[in-house]
């Protein structure tokens, strides 16, 4: 079973997604975890999102990258899902993993009515479902 680790900086919103639909799509050939950087709280809008995807990461909790590394951790791939914006604080992992890097804008950035960030927090999650889709056909 291949180990994946998705990366961002506060694993609040996009590596937790990316890690959801990993565990959901391929559990038997994948083994999913997310960290960041500075971990924070799960955004709100996210777990709503993924609430309506089917899937419940309300109890999820962020972790930091530097637990994983302490740890000794290996990968096989890291996924980092930082904004390009957001590219050069997105934490890298040691080891010989193979390196990947799907840019997703913040949905911590989102500003207007409950609604639009809804929407955009929406489009963010079928982004992220896509291109895990697309990971597990051409590396399953």
């Amino acid at each position: 079973m291949k180990k994946v680790l998705f990366l961002c900086v506060h694993n609040s919103a996009r590596s937790q997604m990316g890690e959801a639909f990993l565990k959901r799509l391929a559990p038997e050939r994948f083994e999913a975890e997310s960290a960041g950087l500075e971990p924070g709280t799960l955004n709100p809008y996210v777990v709503r999102a993924m609430a309506e995807a089917g899937i419940d990461i309300s109890h999820n909790p962020t972790k930091s990258v530097f637990d994983l590394h302490a740890r000794g951790a290996a990968f096989d791939y890291v996924i980092t899902v930082c904004s390009k914006e957001a590219a050069e604080r997105c934490p890298i992992f040691p080891g010989r993993a193979e390196r990947i890097h799907w840019p997703f804008e913040d949905p911590s950035s989102f500003r207007g009515s409950d609604e639009e960030i809804l929407a955009r927090v929406r489009s963010v999650r079928d982004e992220i479902e896509r291109a895990v889709r697309r990971f597990i056909s051409e590396r399953g």
